[in-house]
């Protein structure tokens, strides 16, 4: 019997693309952001670990016009400065050049490759519209066009369905470690991405390069 292919999963946020958000904020908001403490403060108000209000928009649950009075409401910042917050995640989103650089090794070499990332609708059709390095991918999952969102077991259980393959075979690639021990406890391999270095070491002790 043929061994099957293992397969890649990659997280997308803070792994294929930059992802820093009290970074965002202080180049979005500088005037509330006006230093690393202020603009840690702000992140953890607005993006509240990426549960609450925003866990809802990542599993396309609210509407962008009702996450920012959400957000507004409960921090009691403007409108306007909500907006330009959610506005300023897809142009933070920038690929990293060396991520790139391995997906393409990877595609390359015949290596299957998917993605499993906790992203809003928009955001996610702005990242397909401008990244053609996304076709290196057999197929993947948002989070909110399947209103499930990491670690909620259930998401990975969908995704080894639609990535036609067996738990054991997905090798998955998140910088959130609960996310990564969520996906282990449904039978996945995968490690905590730290860098790109990093990951290629991993995926290389594993025989995947």
């Amino acid at each position: 019997m043929k061994r099957a292919e293992k397969r890649v999963v990659f997280d997308f946020g803070a792994v294929v693309f930059e992802w820093r958000p009290t970074l965002m904020l202080r180049r979005e908001l500088p005037h509330l952001a006006t230093d690393e403490t202020q603009a840690a403060y702000w992140a953890a108000q607005i993006f509240q670990s990426y549960g609450g209000d925003w866990a809802d928009f990542d599993r396309g649950e609210v509407s962008v016009p009702d996450l920012v009075a959400r957000i507004s409401a409960r921090t009691g910042l403007e409108r306007n400065e909500v907006q330009t917050a959610v506005d300023g995640v897809a142009r933070e989103l920038q690929p990293k050049p060396e991520m790139v650089a391995l997906l393409q090794r990877l595609h390359d070499a015949g290596r299957p490759l998917h993605f499993l990332s906790n992203m809003p609708a928009g955001i996610a059709a702005q990242l397909e519209e401008r990244n053609d390095f996304l076709r290196c991918f057999d197929s993947g999952i948002f989070s909110a066009r399947v209103q499930l969102i990491k670690p909620d077991p259930a998401i990975y259980r969908l995704a080894a369905a639609r990535f036609q393959a067996a738990p054991a075979d997905l090798v998955f690639i998140d910088d959130h470690p609960p996310n990564i021990a969520a996906a282990q406890a449904q039978g996945w391999d995968g490690f905590v991405f730290r860098s790109p270095a990093q990951t290629e070491a991993e995926l290389a002790a594993r025989g995947l390069l």
